[in-house]
């Protein structure tokens, strides 16, 4: 990447919906406990979007913010990517729903599905639209409202997820600084361990999917933390090994926020400290491709990365997919 353009992050913003769900009160709901949730996941609550509020509304306060950090308005805007599986509908796209509620008319618009990984893939994405010159700058969001396609009477999963956006401006940096290295990657051949089944061309909505319960997240856990444990290990190692760096180079770890114990594994196959990995899944909960933007964002919030930190995100999602970058902040 060092003959090409060099792009980083000049903008951050963040939004999570004002209500909270807290473990006691799934207590009433389905039969588990606070001590079981967060010894399994470290879970303490998860925010929940509003009846009247879509993917898109989370969007937008995300997008304010994050413009406003990189002291640009809206029609400046060349691109606009929306990393999402809980689109406001299937078309138009979320993207393009929040181009309009921006105003930011020039901005080309789609979303892009990959899960939990989608925000990883969308900085790539428009990384390299930025980096050959075709756009000057893109607003990537990573955002979901999974407590639409959660089901509350499951127990296994409806304790995991939240809601939440995260958004960045990506655009031009000194030369060192900004995206060293990506790493992409599917097994399709498990698609089936984390699903939503009904909904598409291949299972149309109908009385019957709707009473099978084939509109909400299914997820086989222990096949997908098997998966998760194997590839934040091989794909951060092969990321690193792209930038041309070593774990011992890691100033901060922002991870995907499905699993303290995922999380923990890779921490300790890093040799890394608490004060470098940034956690808040206690806060939030998994928010799919909302998560590592929400953590990354809420770490530049608090000060915890300066101008030249090597930054190292991954993730893992659905598909199954996974994404990792190295970033030099």
């Amino acid at each position: 990447m060092s003959n090409l353009r060099p792009v980083g992050i000049i903008g951050t913003g963040m939004y999570v919906p004002e209500k909270i769900l807290t473990n006691a009160d799934l207590e009433k709901m389905v039969e588990t406990n606070d001590e079981w949730i967060v010894s399994r996941t470290g879970i303490r609550e998860r925010h929940i979007a509003a009846e009247d509020q879509a993917t898109s509304d989370l969007c937008y306060e995300a997008a304010v913010k994050a413009l406003a950090s990189a002291g640009m308005t809206a029609d400046q805007l060349d691109l606009i990517i929306i990393a999402t599986v809980t689109p406001d509908t299937f078309f138009p796209s979320t993207a393009c729903i929040l181009q309009d509620k921006l105003g930011a008319k020039k901005a080309a618009a789609f979303d892009l599905s990959a899960a939990c990984s989608g925000f990883v893939y969308g900085l790539a994405t428009a990384r390299n639209f930025i980096t050959t010159g075709m756009y000057n700058n893109a607003l990537v969001i990573g955002a979901d409202s999974l407590s639409r396609i959660t089901d509350y009477t499951d127990r296994n999963t409806c304790v995991l997820f939240g809601d939440g956006a995260g958004a960045v401006i990506l655009g031009e940096v000194p030369e060192g600084r900004g995206f060293q290295s990506f790493d992409l990657g599917a097994e399709g051949a498990g698609g089936n361990l984390l699903k939503l089944e009904a909904g598409g061309s291949r299972l149309p909505s109908s009385v019957e999917t709707v009473e099978g319960k084939k509109h909400y997240i299914y997820m086989n856990g222990r096949e997908v933390f098997k998966f998760a444990v194997r590839v934040m290990n091989t794909a951060t190692e092969t990321v690193l090994k792209k930038a041309g760096k070593t774990k011992e180079d890691i100033d901060l770890f922002v991870p995907h926020q499905a699993n303290i114990r995922i999380i923990q594994s890779a921490m300790e196959r890093l040799d890394l400290s608490a004060d470098k990995c940034v956690i808040n899944v206690d806060k939030y909960a998994n928010t799919s491709a909302a998560s590592i933007p929400l953590a990354l964002v809420e770490a530049a919030e608090q000060g915890r990365m300066k101008e030249g930190d090597c930054v190292l995100m991954v993730g893992f999602g659905g598909g199954l997919t996974w994404g990792a970058s190295v970033l030099i902040w």
